[in-house]
Protein backbone atom coordinates (compact mmCIF):
# COMPACT_ATOMS: atom_id res chain seq x y z
CA UNK A 1 0.00 0.00 0.00
CA UNK A 2 3.16 2.43 0.74
CA UNK A 3 4.79 1.24 -2.54
CA UNK A 4 0.92 2.64 -3.97
CA UNK A 5 1.43 6.05 -2.50
CA UNK A 6 4.61 6.34 -3.77
CA UNK A 7 4.03 6.00 -7.11
CA UNK A 8 0.79 8.45 -6.51
CA UNK A 9 2.64 10.71 -5.04
CA UNK A 10 5.52 10.58 -7.88
CA UNK A 11 2.70 11.27 -10.63
CA UNK A 12 1.13 14.01 -8.77
CA UNK A 13 5.16 15.45 -8.41
CA UNK A 14 5.13 14.83 -12.55
CA UNK A 15 1.88 16.46 -13.03
CA UNK A 16 3.42 19.59 -11.15
CA UNK A 17 6.51 19.87 -12.91
CA UNK A 18 4.93 19.23 -16.21
CA UNK A 19 2.26 22.27 -15.36
CA UNK A 20 4.94 24.25 -14.04
CA UNK A 21 6.52 24.00 -17.14
CA UNK A 22 4.04 24.79 -19.09
CA UNK A 23 2.95 27.78 -16.98
CA UNK A 24 6.83 28.67 -17.27
CA UNK A 25 6.90 28.19 -21.24
CA UNK A 26 3.65 30.38 -21.73
CA UNK A 27 4.00 32.74 -18.78
CA UNK A 28 3.97 35.82 -20.82
CA UNK A 29 0.53 35.14 -22.70
CA UNK A 30 -0.92 33.99 -19.30
CA UNK A 31 0.04 37.58 -18.13
CA UNK A 32 -0.99 39.14 -21.29
CA UNK A 33 -4.17 37.49 -20.93
CA UNK A 34 -4.80 37.95 -17.06
CA UNK A 35 -4.48 41.58 -17.73
CA UNK A 36 -6.92 41.25 -20.39
CA UNK A 37 -9.58 39.90 -17.63
CA UNK A 38 -8.96 42.03 -15.29
CA UNK A 39 -9.63 44.71 -17.50
CA UNK A 40 -13.03 43.55 -18.25
CA UNK A 41 -13.41 43.02 -14.49
CA UNK A 42 -13.10 47.07 -13.80
CA UNK A 43 -15.16 47.67 -16.64
CA UNK A 44 -17.91 45.64 -15.10
CA UNK A 45 -17.41 47.35 -11.56
CA UNK A 46 -17.54 50.97 -13.42
CA UNK A 47 -20.57 49.53 -14.83
CA UNK A 48 -22.07 48.66 -11.50
CA UNK A 49 -20.82 52.08 -9.94
CA UNK A 50 -22.65 53.90 -11.95
CA UNK A 51 -25.65 52.16 -10.80
CA UNK A 52 -24.63 52.43 -7.29
CA UNK A 53 -24.25 56.64 -8.02
CA UNK A 54 -27.59 56.62 -10.03
CA UNK A 55 -29.38 55.08 -6.86
CA UNK A 56 -27.47 57.67 -3.81
CA UNK A 57 -28.56 59.75 -6.86
CA UNK A 58 -32.35 58.84 -6.42
CA UNK A 59 -32.15 58.55 -2.85
CA UNK A 60 -30.87 62.05 -2.68
CA UNK A 61 -33.99 63.29 -4.80
CA UNK A 62 -36.96 61.33 -2.21
CA UNK A 63 -34.80 63.02 0.24
CA UNK A 64 -35.18 66.26 -0.65
CA UNK A 65 -38.97 65.33 -1.99
CA UNK A 66 -39.23 63.87 2.01
CA UNK A 67 -38.17 66.82 3.26
CA UNK A 68 -40.01 69.71 1.61
CA UNK A 69 -43.47 67.50 2.22
CA UNK A 70 -42.36 67.27 6.05
CA UNK A 71 -42.13 71.45 6.07
CA UNK A 72 -45.54 71.69 4.09
CA UNK A 73 -47.08 69.58 6.71
CA UNK A 74 -45.64 71.38 9.48
CA UNK A 75 -47.19 74.49 7.65
CA UNK A 76 -50.26 72.81 7.74
CA UNK A 77 -50.58 71.41 11.83
CA UNK A 78 -49.57 74.91 12.62
CA UNK A 79 -52.28 76.40 10.69
CA UNK A 80 -55.03 73.86 12.18
CA UNK A 81 -53.92 75.12 15.19
CA UNK A 82 -54.45 78.32 14.69
CA UNK A 83 -57.78 77.46 14.02
CA UNK A 84 -58.11 75.63 17.08
CA UNK A 85 -58.41 72.15 15.05
CA UNK A 86 -56.46 69.94 17.22
CA UNK A 87 -57.60 66.95 16.07
CA UNK A 88 -56.46 68.29 12.70
CA UNK A 89 -53.38 68.90 13.63
CA UNK A 90 -53.11 65.86 15.47
CA UNK A 91 -53.74 63.41 12.26
CA UNK A 92 -51.21 66.12 10.77
CA UNK A 93 -48.20 65.18 13.15
CA UNK A 94 -49.00 61.68 12.94
CA UNK A 95 -48.40 62.41 9.24
CA UNK A 96 -45.24 64.43 9.60
CA UNK A 97 -44.13 61.13 11.71
CA UNK A 98 -44.27 59.10 9.02
CA UNK A 99 -42.83 61.38 6.63
CA UNK A 100 -39.76 61.52 9.27
CA UNK A 101 -39.40 57.87 9.12
CA UNK A 102 -39.23 57.34 5.49
CA UNK A 103 -36.95 60.33 5.69
CA UNK A 104 -34.45 58.65 8.40
CA UNK A 105 -34.54 54.99 6.17
CA UNK A 106 -33.71 57.07 2.92
CA UNK A 107 -30.94 58.93 4.80
CA UNK A 108 -29.27 55.77 5.93
CA UNK A 109 -29.44 54.25 2.83
CA UNK A 110 -28.37 57.29 0.99
CA UNK A 111 -25.43 57.29 3.20
CA UNK A 112 -25.23 53.73 2.56
CA UNK A 113 -24.78 54.13 -1.27
CA UNK A 114 -22.43 57.00 -0.77
CA UNK A 115 -20.06 55.69 1.04
CA UNK A 116 -19.97 52.58 -1.35
CA UNK A 117 -19.72 54.31 -4.08
CA UNK A 118 -16.54 56.21 -2.20
CA UNK A 119 -15.22 52.78 -1.82
CA UNK A 120 -15.48 51.39 -5.27
CA UNK A 121 -14.03 54.91 -6.98
CA UNK A 122 -11.21 54.13 -4.86
CA UNK A 123 -10.71 50.33 -5.75
CA UNK A 124 -11.26 51.35 -9.23
CA UNK A 125 -8.82 53.88 -9.01
CA UNK A 126 -6.68 51.64 -7.16
CA UNK A 127 -7.32 48.98 -9.72
CA UNK A 128 -6.90 51.39 -12.45
CA UNK A 129 -3.01 52.28 -11.52
CA UNK A 130 -2.29 48.83 -10.91
CA UNK A 131 -3.31 48.21 -14.05
CA UNK A 132 -0.97 50.84 -16.18
CA UNK A 133 1.55 49.24 -14.20
CA UNK A 134 0.83 45.69 -15.28
CA UNK A 135 0.36 46.91 -18.76
CA UNK A 136 4.01 49.54 -18.74
CA UNK A 137 5.38 45.89 -17.22
CA UNK A 138 4.08 43.74 -20.39
CA UNK A 139 5.40 46.27 -22.72
CA UNK A 140 9.16 45.70 -21.11
CA UNK A 141 8.47 42.18 -20.90
CA UNK A 142 7.98 41.92 -24.65
CA UNK A 143 10.63 44.29 -25.61
CA UNK A 144 13.28 42.72 -23.23
CA UNK A 145 11.96 38.71 -24.86
CA UNK A 146 12.49 40.13 -28.60
CA UNK A 147 15.99 41.54 -27.67
CA UNK A 148 16.88 38.38 -26.32
CA UNK A 149 15.61 35.78 -28.87
CA UNK A 150 17.75 38.38 -31.26
CA UNK A 151 20.80 38.20 -28.98
CA UNK A 152 20.08 34.79 -29.45
CA UNK A 153 19.74 34.56 -32.84
CA UNK A 154 22.87 36.73 -33.49
CA UNK A 155 25.07 34.42 -31.10
CA UNK A 156 23.73 31.43 -32.99
CA UNK A 157 25.15 32.60 -36.29
CA UNK A 158 27.79 33.98 -34.95
CA UNK A 159 28.79 29.98 -33.34
CA UNK A 160 27.57 28.95 -36.81
CA UNK A 161 30.02 31.30 -38.54
CA UNK A 162 32.75 30.87 -36.08
CA UNK A 163 32.50 27.49 -36.85
CA UNK A 164 32.99 27.77 -40.79
CA UNK A 165 35.29 29.77 -40.41
CA UNK A 166 37.29 27.22 -38.82
CA UNK A 167 36.87 24.88 -41.52
CA UNK A 168 37.32 27.32 -43.86
CA UNK A 169 40.82 28.22 -42.18
CA UNK A 170 41.23 23.95 -42.13
CA UNK A 171 40.24 23.86 -45.86
CA UNK A 172 43.05 26.92 -46.46
CA UNK A 173 46.45 25.45 -44.93
CA UNK A 174 45.31 22.25 -46.46
CA UNK A 175 45.70 23.10 -49.68
CA UNK A 176 48.24 25.43 -48.94
CA UNK A 177 50.07 22.46 -47.34
CA UNK A 178 49.71 20.43 -50.48
CA UNK A 179 50.14 23.39 -52.90
CA UNK A 180 53.92 23.67 -50.63
CA UNK A 181 54.43 19.92 -51.17
CA UNK A 182 53.84 19.76 -54.90
CA UNK A 183 56.24 22.59 -54.91
CA UNK A 184 59.06 20.92 -52.66
CA UNK A 185 58.03 17.76 -54.96
CA UNK A 186 58.92 19.74 -58.32
CA UNK A 187 62.19 21.14 -56.92
CA UNK A 188 63.35 18.30 -55.82
CA UNK A 189 62.90 16.27 -59.21
CA UNK A 190 64.72 19.48 -61.24
CA UNK A 191 67.68 19.17 -58.76
CA UNK A 192 67.56 15.31 -58.69
CA UNK A 193 67.43 16.45 -63.33
CA UNK A 194 70.24 18.99 -62.84
CA UNK A 195 72.80 16.62 -61.18
CA UNK A 196 71.70 13.77 -63.59
CA UNK A 197 72.84 16.06 -66.85
CA UNK A 198 76.13 17.01 -65.10
CA UNK A 199 77.48 13.70 -64.17
CA UNK A 200 76.33 12.90 -67.70
CA UNK A 201 78.70 15.63 -68.97
CA UNK A 202 81.60 15.00 -67.37
CA UNK A 203 81.17 10.99 -68.18
CA UNK A 204 81.04 12.16 -72.03
CA UNK A 205 83.88 14.47 -71.31
CA UNK A 206 86.14 11.79 -69.80
CA UNK A 207 85.50 9.34 -72.59
CA UNK A 208 86.72 11.97 -75.03
CA UNK A 209 89.54 12.89 -72.86
CA UNK A 210 89.35 16.43 -72.38
CA UNK A 211 88.70 18.52 -69.06
CA UNK A 212 90.57 17.03 -66.27
CA UNK A 213 92.98 13.99 -66.40
CA UNK A 214 93.01 11.47 -63.93
CA UNK A 215 96.71 11.69 -62.21
CA UNK A 216 98.95 8.09 -62.52
CA UNK A 217 102.14 7.19 -60.99
CA UNK A 218 103.55 7.01 -64.51
CA UNK A 219 102.61 10.56 -65.34
CA UNK A 220 104.06 11.75 -62.31
CA UNK A 221 107.55 9.89 -63.36
CA UNK A 222 107.42 11.64 -66.52
CA UNK A 223 107.09 14.56 -65.30
CA UNK A 224 110.19 14.49 -62.51
CA UNK A 225 112.23 13.30 -65.52
CA UNK A 226 111.80 16.26 -67.65
CA UNK A 227 112.60 18.64 -64.81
Amino acid sequence: MSIFKKIISALRGGAREAGEAIIDANSTRIFEQEIRDSEKHIILAKRNLTEVMAKQMQTARELAQLQQSIKEHEGYALQALDQGNETLAIEVAEKISELETSHSEQQQANESYLKNAQRLKDLIKKSDRQLMDYKRQLSMIKTTESVQKATSAITDNFTASNSKLLNAKDSLERIKAKQALFDDQLKAAEQLESEDTDQSLKNKLKEAGIGEKTSSAQSILDRLKTK
